[in-house]
């Protein structure tokens, strides 16, 4: 068949894609607006330690909770997060390298991971800094209190060279040699029975009560030292182990309030640096779409 066009169409020339030249990082906007974050989280950080110490006082009655002391800690947190964060990220959007011929979806994925970038630096450096500075902290106090514990123990064995070492196994070991129910106890012999007592009194807070076999020992031993009736003494050990106790709970509250508290933070800090991603981030594709703006160009 004869004719002016073919029957079978022309083949289509493929133009094959061509690979960007440069990379889609301007990684020295990057490391600009990761080293103002982190000035800027240093900084804060000294002043919120310095507001720290003014809310937290030594003497009973002042100072605030460890809950308030959270609260305040998260707070602050999240504000030094929001502040460098969002500095550090428009910095990196405004001197990030403009892109040409790139579709306008593209820009502010760019944007938006440089700002990312920009806190992902940031954090990984104030992190680095914060582990020297805590690093160098633990080993003077380490040194320190080896130095201490040292000369603590050359007094201890000067003034006492016959004292026997702590051992676990003391109240096992009274319980061992302890004489019999009608039997006075022999802590004239003995001597100063306080160790003694105060192994009994440790397992009576570490088993929740003290057993009637210690109690009726122990009101023995006050009797005979002090001079008291049976009866009396057994009021006066009675009235001791209500002491002990007490201060046990308190103790207990104190370590579960600052489980708490410290818990709390945790979970503050780690929200923190969420809403600082986020805040690099928005703040990166601020500043680079402020960069290309027309007005901005003139």
């Amino acid at each position: 068949m004869v004719g002016t066009y073919s029957e079978y169409p022309e083949p289509r020339t493929v133009v094959p894609a061509v690979e960007a030249a440069k990379s889609g990082v301007s990684w020295g906007a990057v490391f600009a607006g990761a080293a103002v974050a982190a000035a800027i989280t240093l900084a804060l950080m000294v002043l919120g330690a310095g507001f720290g110490l003014s809310i937290v006082s030594p003497w009973p009655g002042s100072g605030v909770s460890a809950s308030t002391y959270a609260v305040t800690t998260a707070i602050g947190l999240v504000v030094i997060q929001w502040v460098s964060s969002g500095f550090g990220g428009y910095v990196t959007g405004r001197l990030r390298t403009r892109w040409v011929n790139v579709h306008t979806d593209e820009v502010a994925f760019r944007d938006t991971a440089h700002g990312f970038l920009t806190w992902c630096v940031a954090t990984l450096f104030v992190a680095m800094v914060a582990g020297f500075i805590s690093y160098g902290a633990a080993s003077t106090g380490a040194q320190a209190t080896a130095t201490v514990a040292s000369g603590a123990a050359q007094g201890a064995a000067a003034a006492a060279p016959a004292a026997a070492p702590a051992d676990p196994t003391g109240y096992a070991i009274d319980m061992l040699f302890r004489p019999a129910p009608d039997t006075q106890p022999p802590a004239a012999a003995n001597g100063d029975p306080r160790q003694e007592v105060a192994r009994i009194l440790a397992n009576a807070v570490a088993a929740g009560g003290l057993p009637p076999a210690d109690k009726t020992y122990l009101a023995q031993l006050v009797a005979q030292r002090t001079g008291l009736s049976q009866a009396d003494a057994e009021k006066r050990v009675d009235e001791v182990v209500a002491q002990v106790d007490a201060a046990a709970v308190k103790a207990r509250e104190a370590a579960d309030a600052a489980r708490k508290a410290g818990l709390w933070t945790a979970f503050a800090a780690f929200l923190a640096l969420l809403i600082g991603a986020f805040i690099a981030a928005v703040s990166a594709s601020l500043g680079g779409h402020l960069r290309d703006d027309p007005q901005t160009l003139r």
